[in-house]
């Protein structure tokens, strides 16, 4: 398993754009570009913070995850991402 974390600054009222997002996830937006697992989207409101992790299952499949979040235009509102970073999950808690 691979992960994807992309890390933001969540702008101040951050809740029409986690809307979209989420509307997003539910309509399964990307088709075959986004072989995702599993999506998580964490927010500090009280710092203006926030990250997305998209869980794949190869790294091939988590390339062309990044390619097709890079090429995406972000969500109107939703702030500035700060950083992506990729890592294999080499300790899973679900699966001891």
């Amino acid at each position: 398993m691979y992960v994807r974390v992309a890390r933001f600054e969540v702008a101040e009222d951050s809740e029409p754009p986690i809307e979209e997002i989420r509307q997003r996830m539910k309509e399964g937006s990307g088709g075959p570009e986004m072989p995702v697992q599993r999506g998580l989207m964490l927010v500090d409101r009280e710092n203006r913070r926030g990250a997305s992790l998209m869980f794949c299952e190869t790294e091939e499949d988590l390339r062309r995850v990044d390619e097709y979040m890079n090429s995406m235009a972000p969500v109107a509102g939703a702030g500035r991402r700060t950083s992506v970073d990729m890592y294999e999950v080499v300790l899973d808690s679900d699966e001891l």
